[in-house]
């Protein structure tokens, strides 16, 4: 596989300009990593994912495996992927299991399919809480080659990673992450699963206050994840969690699953990533998707603003933006704001802040600039009706707001600026943005809030808040690579038995590709049954080759191992049952 890798390697555009602070979660895919194993596993769920999902799952999942290259029998080369993608204006990237939802949508906004490499085990083999290439692969891929699909993807991921989060948020982000790679990694005690499954469980039950980054996760859960598509009493599937799973795929067909038809009132219906869903959503189309999704979008601070939108910013105690009605961009981690009839006078930020005007930031107002904070008063000012934004360069200069003029302005709410203008900073459309005064005093009532020893005083002009949004209006103006995981996925253990049974998954594989006849099916099942009783999906693979060259009695014998593993382990019956039928069915 190594030389997969190492020829015709093609990078995607879209990949290349992705920002610094997306790409610091890419990691190689390392194909070479995948075991025989691994490769089993990926087959099995393929093949009868396929064969299943040809009946219940959407068109454009049965179209899209075509389209995108995604191969059954083997796990799909990064590189190979993104060939085929760019023909349809998508890319995909390799990441190590869950990364942050902001993080996650925003490579969406990009139109980069965000992929976790690692493969369950075997053992996980229904369904997994944990990202991995079956689901991102097998689940997303697909789906995205139908345009309607894709472009609700994309606008998704753009308006998505605006949400504003909680602190909560973050917490619960990073125990779903540690729990999903507990869960998946080889012989953890069932005490410490139970432990921080308790944690997850108290997290989500006491979240407080919703945020905007919880309520569009929901949508993405019910649509993207989880989603229907057709009407509740006759539902295809189109969610990746659904298609990627040959366990949840077919339990969400029963009517043990409740189908509600999709809306707006899916962002507040929580889930719960541990167990199965025991209702999902039926959209009628993917046009209606993207209603819903504008709707919701309606409700964001990213449109509202307003004082709501800045004590959303104030709580969620982490870097966001704040646009005045003139386009000015303020971004930063914002800790005060003063309000008078409903309305916002004055906002404070703390330490480094950027000011910004069409996601560019301003000449001279970084964050070396701005590094203790960034306070203005905003509004109009008392008495008068035009606001400063609005005013011509003749008015301007009646009301004395020009360059050298000691000036006081007067806003309404009390907030007093005196001092004498430097400049003024306009934007394209000539309105004034910006103006700068030296020797100046800002209060408010009593309170002293800037002093003229702290330096030029930038007043932001504007008359309101009309947008505020999580993250930086320009992400050059701060250092976002600092992304260090909680916890990091946990490779698989190499024992001297697991290594010996790899060996036979892969002399199995190499004989059925008919690159190595060494080893014969008899002699391989022979060493399996002696030394590995216990493996299921190996004598599954056995069984296709002695029925494909028409051994009779080899094909009996498989039968009866098979017969004592299900006898052995119930819960394992069904998946051995469904293999066997898969090939019986593909001999006919």
């Amino acid at each position: 596989m190594s030389e997969i890798l190492d020829k015709n390697i093609e990078s995607n555009p879209l990949i290349d300009r992705l920002p610094p602070h997306l790409k610091q979660y890419i990691k190689p895919q390392n194909y070479e990593d995948y075991t025989p194993i691994n490769q089993a596993v990926w087959r099995y769920v393929m093949r009868k994912n396929v064969s299943y999902l040809s009946k219940v799952a959407h068109k454009s999942y049965l179209d899209g495996l075509k389209q995108t290259g995604i191969s059954i029998d083997q796990i799909p080369n990064m590189y190979g992927m993104n060939r085929i993608l760019k023909e349809i204006g998508w890319a995909a990237v390799a990441v190590d299991g869950f990364i942050p939802p902001a993080a996650f949508m925003e490579f969406q906004a990009y139109n980069v399919l965000v992929i976790a490499s690692d493969i369950r085990q075997l053992e996980h083999i229904e369904y997994t809480p944990a990202p991995d290439i079956i689901h991102e692969g097998a689940g997303h891929a697909p789906i995205i080659a139908n345009p309607e699909y894709a472009e609700y993807l994309r606008r998704f991921g753009e308006i998505g990673c605006k949400a504003i989060s909680s602190a909560k948020d973050y917490e619960l982000y990073e125990a779903v992450r540690k729990l999903s790679i507990l869960k998946e990694a080889e012989n953890t005690p069932e005490e410490v699963i139970q432990e921080i499954e308790e944690q997850v469980d108290y997290l989500q039950k006491n979240m407080g206050k919703t945020s905007e980054m919880a309520l569009i996760r929901n949508l993405h859960w019910w649509t993207v994840e989880y989603g229907l598509i057709g009407t509740p009493e006759n539902p295809k599937i189109y969610g990746a969690g659904l298609l990627s799973s040959i366990g949840e795929s077919a339990w969400c067909m029963t009517d043990a699953v409740e189908k509600i038809p999709y809306g707006p009132e899916a962002a507040h219906k929580e889930f719960d990533i541990t167990k199965p869903q025991p209702q999902l959503y039926v959209t009628p189309d993917f046009a209606f998707l993207s209603e819903v999704l504008e709707e919701f979008a309606n409700t964001m601070a990213l449109r509202t603003g307003g004082p709501e939108g800045l004590q959303k910013l104030i709580e969620s105690n982490n870097l966001g933006t704040a646009q005045l009605s003139t386009g000015l961009q303020i971004s930063g981690v914002f800790d005060e704001m003063i309000t008078h009839k409903g309305k916002v006078i004055y906002l404070q930020t703390q330490g480094p802040t950027a000011l910004a005007y069409h996601e560019k930031e301003l000449v001279g107002h970084g964050t070396l600039n701005h590094n203790r904070g960034y306070g203005t008063a905003i509004g109009k000012l008392k008495g008068i009706n035009l606001a400063i934004e609005d005013m011509s360069p003749k008015d301007l200069k009646a009301y004395k707001i020009y360059e050298g003029e000691k000036i006081t302005l007067e806003f309404e709410g009390d907030i007093v600026v005196t001092g004498k203008i430097i400049t003024g900073t306009r934007n394209l459309q000539g309105k004034i943005i910006l103006i700068s005064f030296e020797d100046c005093t800002v209060t408010h009532k009593e309170r002293m809030l800037f002093k003229p020893e702290w330096g030029v005083y930038h007043l932001g002009v504007g008359k309101k808040i009309t947008s505020a949004f999580s993250g930086p209006a320009d992400f050059r103006s701060f250092d976002l690579i600092h992304h260090k995981p909680g916890s990091e996925t946990i490779k698989a253990s190499k024992s001297e038995k697991r290594q010996e049974l790899e060996s036979l998954y892969l002399a199995v594989r190499k004989y059925r590709e008919g690159k190595d006849t060494r080893f014969s099916p008899q002699a391989v099942f022979d060493l399996l049954k002696k030394y590995h009783p216990e493996d299921w999906l190996l004598p599954v693979e056995l069984y296709e080759l002695a029925i494909d060259e028409n051994l009779t009695e080899f094909c009996r014998e498989i039968e009866e191992h098979l017969n004592q593993i299900s006898e052995q382990r119930p819960n394992l019956s069904h998946l051995i049952e469904d293999g066997l039928e898969l090939i019986r069915a593909a001999k006919i």
